[in-house]
């Protein structure tokens, strides 16, 4: 478990290192050797146990294999010479993962990308419970997008219970992907402040069926509408001439004009007039 520690400052002890050596010049002027020395060596040794934290840093420190605490503040520090030290980034980092071709819900190939925005929450489980926190964040975000790909169809074309999908499920699908990736790297002591799809398509191999698909649904969609209401226009309009007595049809002529009057409304062109210059009835 991660223990925050504020070790001694390292300007007092860089005032004391600073001392040993007019104390050493001394007494080698005086004919002293052995206080000389112990003065060289105390200066020489003092000096590894100066560190800088500078800010969103920090330092964890090892005592000959033990954890001693993580130094957060920022500052000018030294300890023990003998400790080693470790610095960790504190700063908030993302990486864009590039497209990986996954399985939706009913087995289509897609490409998902996604962008995870994390930071270092936790340095002892980032230091000691994983052999590298960094590639430890890259694999598991693809093992998450891979198994978040897995819960729900890329669109609803033969999952049509389905309420949420890739397409159309944003929200939904990005916070589970976020809570996935967070499980995941707790373990490491990463923090994760966000995790998004930034690409989404079918694989290239089913790509263009499925736009052809989507293509084929929206017209007949399209065409249902138009049916519907050619319908509505055909029944106003029989009603309004039976009301105001115009003409009366019997059911062939009402069968022709509705024939004629949803090719016209319907038809994806434009209709071109026949003028009938006789009776009504040739």
């Amino acid at each position: 478990m991660e223990k925050i520690t504020k070790p001694i400052t390292g300007y007092l002890i860089i005032l004391i290192d600073l001392l040993m050596i007019p104390a050493a010049v001394f007494s080698f002027l005086n004919e002293m050797p052995i206080p000389g020395v112990i003065c060289i060596f105390l200066l020489i040794l003092i000096i590894p146990g100066f560190f800088i934290v500078e800010p969103n840093k920090s330092m964890v420190l090892l005592l000959f294999g033990e954890y001693k605490g993580t130094v957060k503040a920022n500052g000018f520090f030294w300890v023990n010479p003998f400790m080693t030290k470790k610095k960790i980034s504190l700063r908030v980092r993302n990486f864009e993962n590039k497209p990986l071709k996954v399985n939706d819900k009913i087995g289509n190939p897609v490409m998902v990308g996604t962008i995870v925005v994390w930071q270092v929450e936790d340095t002892f489980k980032a230091t000691f419970d994983v052999e590298d926190y960094e590639n430890f964040v890259h694999l598991q975000s693809d093992a998450a997008v891979r198994k978040m790909a897995g819960l729900y169809p890329y669109d609803n074309f033969e999952d049509e219970d389905a309420e949420i999908t890739l397409r159309s499920g944003v929200e939904e699908v990005n916070q589970s992907l976020e809570e996935e990736i967070s499980e995941r790297l707790h373990h490491a002591g990463i923090k994760v402040i966000e995790a998004r799809i930034s690409h989404l398509a079918y694989a290239s191999e089913i790509a263009s069926a499925m736009l052809q698909r989507q293509q084929a649904t929206a017209i007949v969609a399209a065409r249902q509408k138009i049916v519907e209401g050619a319908v509505g226009m055909v029944e106003m309009a029989l009603e309004d001439l039976k009301v105001k007595d115009i003409i009366e049809f019997d059911e062939e002529k009402k069968a022709t004009m509705v024939s004629n009057l949803m090719v016209v409304l319907c038809s994806d062109k434009s209709a071109s007039p026949v003028l009938n210059v006789g009776t009504l009835n040739q």
